[in-house]
């Protein structure tokens, strides 16, 4: 049965009206509100809102949030492309003391239920136009009491949800008042793939201030900067940074759908002094004709980050090239342990495939497979991290919290090694997971949708190179005897169950997936082949 937010208990169990508090320290956009109410906090296409209109509209969704019975720690659910809503609704999320779970809008309808009830969510907030991907979702995750779209003017409201924007438009502008104390309070839940096949929660608390004020530093970061959403901001990455320069006072600028000449277009435009980015987009940008790319002046660039998959060192080149080599900076990080090393733009030329040093407030280390430290140059070992920015626990998972961690240390299984000036490469992956245009994506989960296929005995999936994607996914399979299946069949069946990007971009037969002898796939004979010209395994 379709829940819907009309019977969303706005007193939940174990609320006292005496739960009430005012967070002693101003919303960081009400302080900013305050100093410079008449300065432009977010661009999208013809719209512009200035830091009191902003800080309004966030208020009028915060207080929603609020009257529906969201409280500190509250799980809250939000989905859809880049847009001012989206930008707003992160603000808000924070301001009633939610804990706020981003949900990948290219995810399966069935992915997506898996997440939503995995996240025991209250409400699911949604773009309108994220609609039919949800319908499943509405009737299998019983634990969601409300169903509430936005951008409601671009689409029909389905008849299991409301209408948030409506319910915005009637509510107050004032400072939210958040309810109960719960540490959680105002943070993200991210999730990331796992090698089981299923997505998992990554639970992290309140940011460090000294761990931000050092890479804010390090990076360089000013008031007065103008931020470009290249990614898609359910992503940590593009969403993190952009609350770096929109916390100090800048201003962001809303790229709902990226496309390399519009992106040139608001680089110029708005003067776009930051920016995050995976390979992909600035792949499609640089293979734009010179002419055009010189056509735009973009010397505004000051602060471009490189990260959520490995930049190729031809890749840097081009950038350097035809943009600049003032202003590119590469960071090694993840949702788990956040930005763990900086390569600053005075090094991208002569540290090719290195990702930099340590972040301040960050220490790495380096374990061989006893688990002893690795303190030799050129020596690798499996990369852990140490600091206050790493996360807590995977949420319902904590074995598998357990497996990444060694003492205090955290790792997310790479390999890598430190060079004699303490520059760190990452030269390979202890799990399989590939990164396919910034994007995350693990085997296991393909594999058992292939081998659910009825012509399907086995199947071993792997990244291979791919010079727009850095990785493309790969899956080698063996046919049952007497059966068929054609790449257009596995295609087809794929789709049905997964998201586009993990769908496989090619397929081998082959007689029997080669494995050791505790049944572990080894991959590495399948993949070897197609990387045998490339420095390193993952792109």
């Amino acid at each position: 049965m379709h829940s819907n937010v009309h019977s969303f208990n706005a007193t939940p169990a174990g609320y006292r009206e005496c739960d009430t508090v005012t967070a002693p320290v101003p919303d960081p956009l009400a302080a900013l509100t305050a100093a410079h109410p008449s300065k432009t906090a977010i661009i999208e296409g013809d719209r512009r809102l200035s830091y009191a209109a902003f800080n309004a509209l966030v208020n009028r969704y915060a207080n929603v949030l609020v009257g529906l019975g969201v409280r500190a720690g509250t799980k809250v659910t939000w989905c859809g492309r880049n847009s001012t809503e989206v930008v707003a609704l992160i603000a808000a999320l924070r301001k009633a003391g939610a804990v706020g779970v981003p949900l990948n809008y290219r995810l399966s309808p069935e992915e997506a239920s898996y997440v939503v009830s995995n996240a025991d969510s209250a409400l699911v907030l949604f773009d309108v136009e994220q609609a039919p991907q949800l319908e499943l979702a509405a009737r299998e995750a019983e634990g969601v009491r409300g169903w509430l779209a936005f951008r409601s003017g671009t689409g029909r409201v389905p008849d299991w949800a409301a209408d948030l924007d409506a319910r915005a438009a009637g509510s107050p502008e004032t400072e939210p008042a958040a309810a109960g104390d719960d540490p959680a309070a105002g943070t993200a839940m991210f999730y990331t793939s796992g090698t089981t096949g299923k997505p998992k929660g990554v639970v992290r608390g309140q940011p460090d201030p000294e761990i931000v004020i050092g890479l804010v530093t390090e990076i360089g970061y000013q008031p007065d900067d103008v931020y470009l959403t290249t990614g898609p901001l359910y992503h940590s990455g593009p969403m993190s940074f952009m609350l770096i320069v929109q916390q100090m006072g800048g201003t962001v600028v809303v790229m709902r759908d990226f496309d390399p000449e519009r992106w040139l277009e608001l680089v110029e435009e708005h003067k776009v002094t930051a920016t995050f980015s995976a390979p992909t987009p600035i792949r499609r940008v640089l293979d734009l004709p010179d002419e055009v790319i010189a056509a735009r002046d973009l010397s505004s660039l000051r602060r471009f980050i490189a990260n959520a998959a490995p930049w190729p060192f031809e890749l840097k080149r081009r950038y350097v090239d035809k943009i600049g080599d003032g202003s590119l900076f590469e960071v090694y990080g993840s949702t788990e342990l956040g930005v763990d090393t900086v390569l600053r733009p005075e090094d991208q030329m002569r540290k090719p495939g290195s990702c930099g040093r340590p972040a301040p407030g960050i220490e790495i280390a380096l374990f061989d497979d006893k688990g002893e430290r690795v303190e030799e140059p050129r020596v690798p070992g499996d990369l852990y991290v140490r600091s206050k920015a790493t996360f807590d626990a995977y949420y319902k998972a904590d074995r598998k919290f357990e497996d990444a961690r060694l003492g205090e240390w955290l790792t997310v299984g790479d390999i890598a090694y430190r060079d004699d000036e303490g520059f760190y490469y990452i030269c390979d992956r202890r799990t399989d997971m590939i990164i396919s245009g910034g994007v995350n994506i693990y085997p296991a989960e393909i594999e058992a949708v292939l081998t659910a296929h009825p012509a399907i005995a086995d199947a071993a999936v792997f990244g291979i190179p791919s010079q727009e994607w850095g990785e493309s996914v790969h899956a080698a399979v063996v046919v049952r005897p007497g059966a068929e299946a054609s790449d257009a069949d596995l295609d087809a069946f794929c789709r049905e169950h997964l998201a586009s990007y993990k769908v496989p971009r090619g397929y081998d037969r082959i007689a029997e997936v080669p494995r050791n002898p505790s049944g572990k796939a080894l991959k590495r004979k399948l993949r070897d082949p197609y990387w045998e010209s490339k420095e390193t395994k993952i792109g």
